[in-house]
């Protein structure tokens, strides 16, 4: 299964009951506004000075910079070409308001923006920092965001960098190429370039995005030194990617992966197959060159990817940026060797979409156990035991979220902790959403933590989502796992003062040490070893059987 279909999955799942949002997301404020007059802040960075504006959040004040160009707008001639060098501006360039979006259709109603409408100029990034903090060299957290390499932006209101920068990091959040606009592979392409390269313009927007806040991050009181990248989903898939690649490998002191990497069965396309993928889309298009691709309009490139006929659009393989699989790079031990806190959830899957719909009955469960692993049902039956109803849901979400996402990133802390030469610290976290604002009495939630549902507890904005009711038992977790990220981002270790303690990976009692995050974090033992293995030799024999 492709990329963008298996992080679409649960799009369905995630966005039912946020209507509500669209009305109330946006105005929620995390922050409270300052009057600006002349006291707006300022910055010079490597293209020109920048006016942001002040904000206080939890007693501290706040530089905000909004809309920062970090490479020229990817239009003309520049669609489907890396991203190129910002052009010096003069006098002081405004950046008090989120830049456009890169183009998307609107596949996540739980996406609520910020930002100034949608167009393929987009490649700007935001900036959260403390006022006290202009020669301060605070550590530095680049945050990408998810959404299957097809949807999302740096503007989304979960992943407001005010929170964290009232905790002494200096927080920016980058957009990046989508789709067709970031993945398109073509021979033509790879022919105009000088690594003979095609794809993963995306990618290289994100490792773009990494040197420029190398090279200007001081100016916002940041230690280009000491430089996190973090994201969700893609973002953290992007994660994975950045520690493998050789253009960007060598500038990070820290990664945070939060449920995914690239990494069997979410792999990387041969830049042959992508290539192939581009051609039939140019036909599907009405293009007859490369030339009369990029004179399309953006809309209509759209409007074309949107195609139920339409290939996949996801990374590749270029050769350029990625030289082979990140699998194969941490396989080797040739990825950064940095400090890695990952982890996923709960309920990553659910039960329900693995049995089709069907009652949760021991029958049906191996049923469609039998029709999914053929020979291997049996061993499966046993790894993923479904003897009564309540096993078959627990064992069919826990199958489910392992197929989607979770056995990804359960391979991604496995091979770094054997061969990254640096702690892992991995996460498990349980904290199910509270009822939503306009749920009536007696109204269900769900068992466990959905796919993104760490997001607002991570980054410290439950509340700027005022659609769910949160409790204090809600805000206890984010202190805890916010608290997790920030000395994480500080040190290369989430351990600090009023945190329960957090082992690094290792072996114990049979098993792996994980922190359980909830509103009781813990660290316990992840005995899921030999799940995980069953997965992978049936991931490597072939696409994913459900």
């Amino acid at each position: 299964m492709n990329i963008p279909d298996r992080l679409s999955r649960l799009f369905d799942r995630r966005t039912q009951g946020i209507a509500l949002a669209v009305a109330l997301f946006g105005g929620a404020l995390s922050s409270t506004a300052i009057a600006q007059g002349s006291n707006a802040p300022q910055a010079l960075t490597n293209a020109g000075e920048v006016k942001g504006k002040l904000a206080q959040v939890d007693g501290v004040t706040l530089r905000e910079f909004q809309g920062i160009p970090f490479a020229a707008p990817p239009v003309g001639k520049k669609r489907w070409q890396p991203p190129q060098p910002v052009e010096a501006w003069n006098g002081v360039r405004d950046a008090s308001r989120f830049a456009a979006r890169c183009m998307q259709l609107p596949l996540a109603s739980d996406m609520v923006f910020r930002s100034n409408g949608m167009s393929e100029d987009c490649l700007y990034l935001n900036v959260w920092t403390p006022a006290s903090a202009a020669n301060a060299k605070l550590p530095v957290l680049v945050y990408f965001y998810g959404g299957g390499f097809q949807c999302g932006d740096g503007s989304e209101k979960r992943y407001d960098g005010a929170s964290l920068a009232a905790k002494g990091v200096v927080t920016v959040t980058v957009n990046y190429r989508l789709g067709v606009f970031g993945f398109l592979a073509l021979p033509a392409l790879a022919a105009e370039s000088p690594h003979h390269a095609a794809g993963n313009y995306g990618l290289l927007d994100q490792a773009a995005a990494l040197r420029w806040v190398q090279s200007n991050i001081a100016q916002f009181g940041g230690d280009p030194s000491k430089i996190t990248i973090g994201g969700e989903s893609a973002g953290s898939i992007s994660v994975n990617s950045l520690m493998a690649s050789p253009l960007s490998k060598g500038r990070i002191a820290g990664a945070i992966g939060e449920s995914g990497a690239l990494i069997n069965p979410i792999s990387p396309h041969p830049l042959k197959q992508m290539q192939q993928n581009g051609t039939l889309f140019v036909k599907k298009a009405g293009a007859d060159s490369l030339a009369a691709l990029r004179a399309m309009s953006a809309e209509k490139l759209l409007q074309a990817a949107a195609d139920k006929d339409s290939p996949d659009f996801g990374p590749d393989i270029d050769g350029y940026f990625l030289t082979e699989s990140p699998e194969a790079t941490f396989e080797r031990g040739a990825q950064a060797h940095v400090p890695l806190l990952l982890g996923a959830n709960s309920q990553e899957g659910f039960w329900s979409r693995l049995l089709d719909n069907q009652p949760p009955t021991p029958a049906n469960y191996r049923k469609t156990l039998q029709r999914v692993f053929g020979a291997q049902a049996e061993q499966a039956l046993t790894l993923y035991p479904g003897h009564t109803e309540d096993e078959v849901k627990s064992s069919g979400t826990a199958l489910s979220g392992d197929g989607f996402i979770a056995h990804t990133t359960w391979r991604w802390m496995d091979l770094h902790r054997r061969t990254g030469s640096s702690p892992v610290y991995f996460y498990y976290f349980d904290r199910p959403r509270p009822l939503k604002r306009d749920d009536k009495p007696g109204a269900s939630v769900d068992a466990g933590a959905v796919h993104s549902g760490e997001i607002e507890y991570a980054l410290g904005n439950l509340d700027t989502n005022l659609v769910y009711a949160w409790t204090p038992a809600d805000h206890e977790t984010s202190r805890v796992m916010e608290g997790y990220f920030a000395q994480f981002i500080k040190t290369g270790n989430p351990n600090g003062a009023k945190l329960p303690m957090w082992a690094a990976v290792k072996d114990a009692d049979g098993g792996l040490l994980r922190q359980t995050i909830d509103a009781h974090s813990r660290t316990e033992v992840d005995r899921g070893a030999a799940r995980q293995a069953f997965l992978q030799k049936i991931f490597a024999a072939g696409p994913p059987p459900f």
